[in-house]
C-alpha cells in the first residue's frame, strides 16, 4: 500500500470557500418554482427559505461542536466510529457513495448541462429512444444530449481534482468570486427595476386554501437542496490546518453568508414573478425560475447572462463536491471497509482511485433520473444522518465530558433537540409525500449491509493469512 499521506494545506479562507462552494449550486436558481407550486403563496415560500436556513444553521452549529472534538478526514464517517460503531459509520460512508454525494454531483452537472444547452443548443442524440424506460421511473435516453454533456463535465472535473486539493480549491475560489458578483448584480438590478413589486410577496394562497404542515415540509425539501453541502468540509478534515478550530469557524461563517444571500435573491425572484408564473415555470419542466426572472427586466440578454451565471455556479459547486466527497471513501478503504485500491494516493497526494470510483457512479446516476428526483432522494437520505450527527452532541457530552471543545453549540440542549425532532419529521413526511424517491434512496442505502460483511470478512481472512506461518509467502507467490 502507498506510504503517501494527505497534507494539511488549507487555511480558514479556503475552508470558507469549500463550505460555500459546496452549498451554492443549482438550488438558488431552480427551487423557488417547485416551492411556489407546492405552497401557492409567495410569503410562505420566503418563510420556508428562512426556516430551512435556521434549521441548516442549527444543524451546522451542532456539526461544528462534533467536528471540533473529532475532526479528521472522512467527516461524519470518522465521527460515527467514535459516537456509534464501525457498522453505522460504514453505512454512512456507503450512503454517501451510493446516493448523497454522487447524486449531488450528478444533479449539479445535469443543471450545468441544461444551461449549456440553453445557450448553444446541443444537437439531439438518439431521440427515438427517449421514451425507453425501466419501471416507468428511469428514462436513460431522455435528453441524452444534456446527460452526455453532464457526464463529460464530471470526467473533466474528476481529472482536475486528481491533480491535488489545492488545484481543486483554486478553481472553486475563482468561480465563487464570479458567482457572488453575478448574484449580487441580479439582486441590485432586479430589485431596482420597474418590474419589481415587493407587494407581490404576500401570505394568502392563490387557490384560497390553507397551507398544510405537510406542504411546508415538502416545500422545504426543495429549500434544503439549496442549503445542502455545508457538512462536506468535514470530509477533508485531514487536509485542513488547525482543523478543530477552522472547521467550526468556516462552517458558521459559510452558512450565515449563504442564508443572507438566499433571502435577498429569492426576495428578488418573488418580486419579479407571480406565484402563477412560478407554477407555470415548474410545470413546463424545462424552464429555470432565475432565467425567467432576469428575462423580465433584461430581456434575452438577461437570459443569456443568467444562463452563463448558472453554468459557472453549478461548475463551481460540482467541482467543490467532487473535491470533498472522495475523501470518506479513501478513509474507509484505509481501514479495509471499501475497495482496497481506493486507499491509494496518486503522485500528487490526491485519492485518484477514489475519484475514479466516485466519478463512474455519478455518471451512471446522471442517466438514471431527473434533477428533482435526484435531489429529493438526497435530502431524504442526508437528513437521517444530520439527525445522527446532532444526536452525537448529546452522546459526546456524556461519553467525553472533559474533552477540549474549541466550539460548544449555542442554545444547548434546545437547539440540538430542535434539529433532531425536525430531521425525524422531515424523513417521515418524505416517505408519505415522495414515496418513490424515499424508497429508491432507502434501497440504495441498504445495499451497504452485504458489502459491510463482505469487507469485514475479507479483513478477517487477511489477518489470518498474516498470522498463519507460510500462508503469507504462498499468497505472495500465487500473485
Amino acid at each position: 500500500m502507498s506510504s503517501r499521506q494527505l497534507s494539511r494545506s488549507l487555511g480558514l479562507r479556503l475552508v470558507i470557500v469549500v463550505v460555500i462552494g459546496n452549498i451554492i449550486g443549482s438550488g438558488v436558481y431552480k427551487k423557488v418554482a417547485p416551492m411556489a407550486a407546492e405552497l401557492h403563496s409567495s410569503g410562505w415560500v420566503l418563510i420556508c427559505w428562512i426556516l430551512a436556513g435556521i434549521i441548516s444553521l442549527f444543524g451546522s452549529l451542532c456539526n461544528a461542536e462534533v467536528a471540533g472534538i473529532l475532526a479528521d478526514t472522512g467527516g461524519e464517517y470518522a465521527y460515527y466510529k467514535k459516537i456509534y460503531n464501525r457498522f453505522f459509520a460504514f453505512m454512512f460512508g456507503w450512503s454517501l457513495f451510493t446516493i448523497i454525494q454522487t447524486a449531488a454531483i450528478s444533479a449539479l452537472a445535469y443543471v450545468f448541462a441544461q444551461s449549456l444547452n440553453n445557450i448553444v443548443h446541443l444537437p439531439a442524440i438518439l431521440p427515438a429512444l427517449a421514451s425507453f424506460n425501466l419501471f416507468e421511473t428511469f428514462y436513460p435516453f431522455a435528453d441524452l444530449n444534456v446527460k452526455l454533456a453532464a457526464i463529460l463535465l464530471i470526467i473533466l472535473l474528476t481529472w482536475i481534482n486528481a491533480r491535488g486539493i489545492k488545484a481543486g480549491a483554486g478553481v472553486s475560489t475563482a468561480i465563487l468570486i464570479l458567482v457572488f458578483g453575478g448574484i449580487l448584480t441580479i439582486i441590485s438590478f432586479g430589485l431596482a427595476s420597474e418590474h419589481s413589486q415587493l407587494s407581490r410577496i404576500a401570505m394568502p394562497t392563490d387557490n384560497n386554501t390553507a397551507v398544510s404542515a405537510s406542504a411546508v415540509f415538502t416545500a422545504m425539501l426543495a429549500a434544503f437542496w439549496g442549503y445542502q453541502g455545508w457538512a462536506a468540509i468535514g470530509y477533508i478534515g485531514g487536509e485542513i490546518k488547525n482543523a478543530k478550530r477552522n472547521i467550526p469557524r468556516g462552517i458558521t461563517i459559510g452558512v450565515l453568508t449563504i442564508i443572507a444571500l438566499y433571502l435577498l435573491v429569492n426576495t428578488t425572484y418573488l418580486s419579479l414573478l407571480s406565484v402563477d408564473q412560478l407554477q407555470a415555470i415548474y410545470n413546463s419542466g424545462n424552464q429555470i425560475a432565475a432565467v425567467e426572472a432576469v428575462r423580465s427586466f433584461w430581456g434575452s440578454n438577461g437570459a443569456l447572462f443568467i444562463s452563463i451565471l448558472i453554468m459557472l455556479t453549478t461548475l463551481g459547486c460540482t467541482n467543490a463536491t467532487i473535491l470533498a466527497s472522495c475523501r470518506p471513501y479513501y478513509a474507509m478503504a484505509k481501514e479495509g471497509l471499501f475497495f482496497r485500491s481506493v486507499a491509494e494516493l496518486n503522485r500528487r497526494n490526491a485519492p485518484g482511485v477514489s475519484l475514479v470510483y466516485q466519478g463512474t457512479w455519478a455518471c451512471l446516476l446522471v442517466l438514471s433520473g431527473t434533477f428533482d428526483q435526484l435531489t429529493d432522494m438526497i435530502i431524504f437520505a442526508v437528513f437521517i444522518y444530520y439527525g445522527a450527527t446532532t444526536l452525537g452532541v448529546f452522546i459526546l457530552r456524556r461519553k467525553m465530558p472533559d474533552a477540549v471543545r474549541p466550539y460548544k453549540v449555542w442554545g444547548y440542549p434546545v437547539v440540538p433537540a430542535i434539529v433532531i425532532l425536525f430531521c425525524i419529521a422531515l424523513v417521515f413526511n418524505t416517505v408519505f409525500s415522495r414515496p418513490r424517491e424515499a424508497a429508491i434512496g432507502l434501497v440504495l442505502m441498504l445495499t451497504g449491509v452485504p458489502f459491510y460483511y463482505l469487507f469485514k470478512s475479507r479483513n478477517k481472512q487477511t489477518d489470518i493469512s498474516l498470522q498463519v506461518p507460510g500462508m503469507q509467502d504462498s499468497s505472495a507467490h500465487n500473485h
